[in-house]
């Protein structure tokens, strides 16, 4: 199986934006955390982590048929972005939309999710465990 890991804006700056809400682990801790689960369950999984939305829509169309999943944590673009939501429905690849924080329980604005409309699960507020929780799903889901 592979899994193509999506990480959107602010994202490689773990550890030190908002380590009250996002935890004192760094970006490379959430990498090596995902790949080294991964190598365990023998599923080769790919990273990739920009501040840039088309940026993260190209490298969604070139997921077509390379990749059997996505893990995408679109991070701001998840309150504003129709082009990510627009590119995962045509690459039709099943996708499981993380969340580090509990989107839910901020503010008014962060509980609109476009990519949602496009992802087979939503995956809010478990931390890096979210981005586990969502290869398992995965897994499942493909077989």
């Amino acid at each position: 199986m592979k899994i193509l890991i999506i990480n959107g804006p602010n994202i490689n700056m773990l550890g030190i934006r908002e380590p009250q809400i996002y935890g004192q682990n760094s970006y490379n801790d959430l990498i090596k955390y995902i790949h080294d689960y991964c190598v365990k369950e023998n599923i080769y999984v790919n990273f990739y982590q920009s501040n840039h939305e088309g940026d993260i829509v190209d490298k969604i169309q070139q997921s077509y048929e390379k990749f059997d999943g996505i893990v995408i944590n679109p991070a701001a673009y998840t309150h504003t972005s129709i082009a990510i939501l627009d590119a995962l429905k045509a690459v039709e690849i099943p996708t499981v939309e993380v969340h580090l924080s509990d989107i839910n329980l901020r503010e008014e604005f962060r509980k609109i999710s476009y990519v949602s409309l496009a992802a087979v699960k939503t995956i809010s507020g478990k931390g890096f465990d979210g981005y586990i929780e969502a290869i398992d799903f995965l897994k499942e889901y493909i077989k």
